[in-house]
């Protein structure tokens, strides 16, 4: 089992497919030989002493692997029902010679209207599947799902886009185990699809690593182990050498996100934090945190004396769309300071059509991606990746589409994914903590796309982190900043190669 490093479309694991078996003369039925191999030993080893399984094939490549695991299964003593989804005769190429294979081993094919194995596998649609999904893979897949037995999908759930993660059917196969080959498929990581790939593990099949040099995928943040934490400081250090933050933020009842961003900027290591709000709740954020310099702001007043103190300014936390909020964001943007916009500051600016600074970071979950681009959440959830894209080539900024699977883009093109984090962040306040994560790792003098990932990436496994301290039970933001481990202490999370 490899660790995850890189995710790739179906269309360039099909090339990787391709270069293994035209450049490096491996035969495409020793890789369905080799897929269908890891799949049954993981199986053997997940649910231990299996004693049958039922084999739902399709007819094509995929189905190839699960005619082999069905020839394995029945040579080690296991009972197995296979189920043939369409056609058998018009199997091609290796699939049909992996047919063959199973038959060969004593494998019978049968219809049947249920199932009756402990373990079920589907091998009916691959990396190859677009559009929709005809009525007898349908079928299949309801059928897997009614039966209620632990599910290994091979390669990629059927009923899942293997690029964006999006659903081919409203309910695909709801898998236990994805035994995911040569490369792990982006649509498993990000988008709906996240819901029903249950743990994922990659096999290479004994690529060799030459062959992964002609296609690029996309990284898995972070790239290497050097990005997982800022630099430590030296021994001579003083505040004034990491940056001072200015968040903006805290509108009327909303000081709590202004707060978390600040405590957030603090434990990642900026230098300085300050705080543009509400004269309200000035009292309130020095009680709770007096590190922070805290500044009450009214209406229309000038803050260009709290912007030249700043290097990075972080703008948006419970900012709402008021004239405040409003005017607040518009002095941010015509100060050219390099920034970190979330929240209401991009709610805003797609209601105004405003630009980014140079060099800006805009954090949108899918709902204020949605307005940034003037489309449906539901057509961003559809197709992240092209949603991360296209805001970054949109507003020349560096984005960070939250969600499952985080993605970083810049200059309309992907930068990574981060395959850590939890659903447990998936409360309120969490893409504060985000924000004044990011603003910190930028005033610290990184470059806004490393920075993002950066932030990304602590922010993740922070939140791993404070799942893990309470084992699966709630946590909320401030679990987050307190999990923070800035510079490079265990994770827990290292050589990611499962979810």
């Amino acid at each position: 089992m490899r660790v995850i490093s890189r995710v790739y479309t179906g269309v360039q694991v099909r090339a990787l497919d391709r270069i293994l078996i035209e450049e490096f003369d491996v035969p495409g039925i020793s890789l369905m030989k080799r897929a269908g191999l890891f799949a049954f030993d993981r199986l053997c080893e997940l649910w231990q002493g299996v004693r049958s399984i039922s084999v739902v094939c399709g007819s094509g490549n995929n189905a190839g692997d699960g005619y082999i695991v069905a020839g394995l299964a029945h040579n080690r003593g296991v009972r197995v029902q296979l189920i043939q989804i369409g056609n058998a005769q018009g199997l091609k190429g290796n699939a049909e010679t992996a047919y063959r294979w199973a038959l060969e081993q004593g494998v019978v094919p049968r219809f049947s209207t249920t199932l009756d194995g402990e373990v079920v596998v589907d091998a009916m649609l691959g990396t190859g599947s677009v559009g929709s999904i005809r009525d007898s893979y349908v079928a299949g897949i309801d059928l897997i799902n009614e039966h209620g037995a632990p599910v290994v999908a091979l390669d990629i759930p059927t009923g899942i886009n293997a690029d964006t993660g999006a659903l081919f059917t409203e309910t695909p196969v709801k898998a236990d185990l994805t035994t995911t080959f040569i490369g792990a498929k982006l649509g498993l990581f990000t988008g709906p699809g996240v819901d029903f790939a249950g743990r994922i593990e990659l096999s290479e099949l004994d690529a060799p690593q030459a062959a992964f040099e002609q296609v690029q995928g996309l990284s898995v943040i972070p790239k290497k182990d050097s990005e997982r934490a800022v630099s430590k400081r030296s021994t001579g250090a003083h505040k004034n050498n990491f940056g001072h933050v200015l968040i903006a933020g805290g509108d009327h009842g909303m000081c709590g996100a202004v707060l978390l961003a600040a405590e957030s900027a603090l434990r990642t290591g900026a230098g300085l934090v300050s705080v543009i709000t509400r004269p309200e709740h000035r009292s309130a954020i020095v009680a709770r945190r007096p590190e922070v310099m805290v500044y009450d702001v009214e209406e229309q007043q000038d803050i260009a004396p709290l912007l030249n103190r700043a290097n990075v300014v972080a703008v948006g936390p419970g900012l709402g769309q008021g004239a405040w909020g409003r005017g607040i964001l518009q002095q941010m943007l015509n100060s050219g300071k390099e920034c970190v916009l979330d929240a209401d500051a991009l709610n805003l600016m797609a209601d105004e059509s405003w630009a980014s600074p140079a060099e800006a970071i805009l954090t949108p979950h899918p709902g204020e991606a949605s307005r940034l681009l003037g489309i449906a959440t539901a057509s961003i959830q559809a197709d992240r990746p092209t949603a991360a894209r296209t805001i970054s080539s949109k507003y020349k900024a560096v984005a960070i589409l939250k969600g499952a699977g985080t993605l970083v883009a810049d200059g309309g093109e992907l930068l990574g994914i981060c395959i850590a984090g939890n659903s447990g962040m998936a409360t309120a306040g969490s893409g504060d903590v985000l924000t004044g994560i990011v603003a910190a790792a930028k005033a610290l003098g990184i470059d806004s796309s490393t920075a993002a990932a950066l932030g990304v990436w602590l922010h993740a496994s922070a939140g791993d982190r404070a799942l893990a301290g309470v084992r699966g039970r709630a946590i909320i933001a401030s679990d987050i900043i307190e999990s923070l481990r800035p510079y490079g202490e265990s994770t827990g999370t290292e050589g990611i190669g499962e979810r």
